[in-house]
């Protein structure tokens, strides 16, 4: 056999280069590159050999573990899981930063392949810089930390052992029922030791993304159940567009007269004006998907888990509702006595549709769905015209983005109070053009997402809506797009604080607390300038007054040559309306009385919830 001497670290780099896929007919690297912040765990061996390979799979310097993991998520969702990046970190607090982005591809089912360096396993310069010792288990350190929030987690203990490992990772990251990170911990003697690793090993590899079809009898049953429905009702989520099966789900759900709703995730499955579609389903989402969703008699779940926003903390449906789920996942498809139908969305879609040759649902459903979301859509009217009241709210800020924004442009946000304005307020122009971050929620996601974004598309402009609160979570990247010229657009909406948890807080009764600045422990309350402090981070940056001048703000940032910060005031106390439920814990007993009624208005309020079946 013939074979070739390696470290592990110049090994495991090698390998990287020579994975490979196709998307839209092209081949590309499976890995496109690596975001990397290098320490003493991993700057002399691993960073050795990315600097060999550096025309291959280039290296991006992070600001932030956790920010930099995050861009690779980004990366991620806009390539609809068909490229991944990977995250390279030192041990200790290095890697331990990038727990909390694990947990978002996690949550996501995104993949993001996780390298961090780690304490030797020769244990003989023991306990090294950064090392957490565990007195009675010396095998356990920070890294194992990731176990709980990743798909594929190994520590490399022997140069030969990525020969095993590293496949694994790699179709652990394909597998659409699976799909999740990897992380991969590298010890820092181990990742400087030369092996003979076997010239097959590192032979080029062109992987395709497997499809597997549903179970035969089970669809026959989905088709027997849907073609007995009075009211049916479509919900797509983000795995019909991991699928690629926005066009065959838009096709089907007009073909056969099934109103079609959207999750946060599946949000841009279809344009905003496709004539199946009803809005947005669930906590942020319309009442006219939400009206279809409570009398709805069988719900056919299209790569979806169901979460709480989602169903209302399932409140949203009939008792007697079924749910046909069909997802790549056997978790996600069995739930609440769902048929379950697994297998991949496409796959699945089109074979549903070879069954449904000319059966119809009932034409007076299909134009309830019609005449609910020509409702919803005057209501959205509403809600964004301009008005004279000197702070906007974020229904009129979004109305004036969306209307500016190109046909193919992506807009991002997470956490706070615009993932809810922004589901119900943006109207989608063409498929795949959203991305908010809800499975986790993480604020700080944004800004960085928008990095991994402007890389895998810059053919386009990522749109960052957030709040003054994720923004001073996390920034940093605003410098990272202009170092490395990748080019967003970034709204800030300054509001005080965190004021959709002060909406929440107060909603259940409690008092304000905490959360706007002005109700927090200070000296004094003031706002930090975020022009001024975007601009030291390179950026171009504008603060605007009113809603004609944010118009003109955003015609101007779309049009600039790095990334660009638009600052404004926006309302923390309007809020657009919606009529989903959503369970919280409320106090049971407490010496205010609106708790005490909040807490009674909640028990009352579980009852229509369905109980897993």
């Amino acid at each position: 056999m013939s074979v070739v001497r390696l470290t592990m670290a110049q090994a495991l780099v090698r390998y990287l280069c020579n994975q490979f896929t196709i998307v839209d007919g092209e081949r590309v690297p499976l890995f496109p590159g690596v975001f990397a912040i290098f320490g003493h765990g991993n700057v002399t061996c691993l960073s050795e050999a990315l600097e060999a390979v550096q025309d291959r799979l280039p290296t991006w310097r992070g600001q932030n573990e956790q920010s930099m993991a995050l861009a690779a998520i980004g990366f991620a969702k806009a390539k609809r899981r068909r490229q991944i990046m990977v995250a390279a970190t030192s041990i200790g607090p290095g890697a331990l930063n990038m727990v909390t982005a694990a947990g978002v591809a996690h949550s996501n089912r995104l993949p993001v392949l996780m390298l961090s360096g780690d304490t030797f396993i020769n244990r003989r310069p023991d306990p090294v810089m950064q090392q957490v010792e565990h007195f009675g288990n010396p095998t356990i350190n920070v890294n194992d930390a990731f176990k709980a929030v990743t798909r594929y987690w190994d520590r490399i203990v022997h140069p030969e052992g990525i020969i095993s490992s590293l496949p694994q990772a790699v179709a652990t990251m394909l597998d659409p029922a699976d799909c999740g990170p990897a992380f991969i911990a590298l010890p820092q003697d181990v990742q400087e030791m030369a092996w003979d690793y076997p010239e097959e090993f590192f032979a080029e590899i062109v992987h395709a993304i497997p499809r597997p079809r549903p179970d035969a009898n089970r669809l026959a049953e989905a088709v027997k159940l849907l073609k007995a429905a009075k009211r049916p009702l479509i919900i797509s989520g983000g795995g019909a567009r991991y699928s690629g099966a926005e066009h065959v789900l838009a096709d089907l759900a007009l073909i056969h007269g099934i109103p079609l709703c959207e999750t946060i995730a599946g949000k841009s499955t279809v344009s905003h004006n496709h004539p199946a579609y009803v809005g947005p389903i669930g906590i942020v989402g319309s009442t006219s998907a939400n009206a279809l969703a409570a009398s709805a008699d069988v719900i056919v779940a299209v790569g979806t888990r169901l979460m709480d926003f989602t169903t209302g903390s399932w409140s949203a449906f009939a008792t007697d509702a079924k749910f046909i789920c069909i997802n790549a996942a056997r978790w996600d498809a069995t739930k609440h006595r769902a048929l379950a139908v697994v297998g991949d969305a496409l796959a699945t879609l089109n074979e549903l549709g070879q069954s449904l040759v000319e059966w119809q649902a009932p034409r007076e459903w299909t134009e309830k769905g019609r005449t609910e979301f020509a409702k919803w859509n005057k209501a959205l009217d509403g809600y964004q015209q301009p008005t004279n009241q000197p702070v906007p709210s974020y229904a009129q800020v979004i109305g004036i983005v969306n209307a500016r924004a190109g046909e193919r442009d992506l807009v991002i946000t997470a956490a706070g109070g615009l993932p809810g304005e922004v589901m119900k307020n943006w109207r989608v122009k063409a498929p795949n053009t959203f991305d908010c971050e809800f499975g986790f929620s993480c604020m700080g996601y944004e800004i960085a997402a928008g990095w991994g974004a402007a890389l895998a598309d810059p053919s386009r402009t990522p749109i960052v809506m957030i709040g003054d609160g994720t923004y001073m979570m996390m920034n940093s990247d605003i410098y990272s797009t202009v170092l490395s010229g990748h080019k967003m657009v970034v709204i800030v909406c300054d509001n005080g604080g965190y004021a959709v948890i002060n909406r929440l807080q107060n909603a259940k009764g409690a008092a304000s607390f905490n959360n706007l600045i002005k109700d927090c422990r200070v000296k004094e309350s003031f706002s930090v300038d975020f022009v001024k402090h975007a601009e030291s981070m390179g950026a171009l940056t504008r603060r605007v007054d009113s809603l004609a001048d944010l118009g003109q703000a955003v015609d101007w940032a779309l049009g600039t040559d790095r990334t660009t910060v638009i600052t404004l005031v926006s309302d923390g106390f309007t809020w657009t309306p919606g009529d989903a439920w959503w369970d919280v814990g409320v106090p049971e007993v407490s010496a205010r009385p609106q708790v005490r009624e909040a807490h009674v208005k909640q028990a009352q309020a579980r009852k229509k919830q369905r109980v897993g079946v």
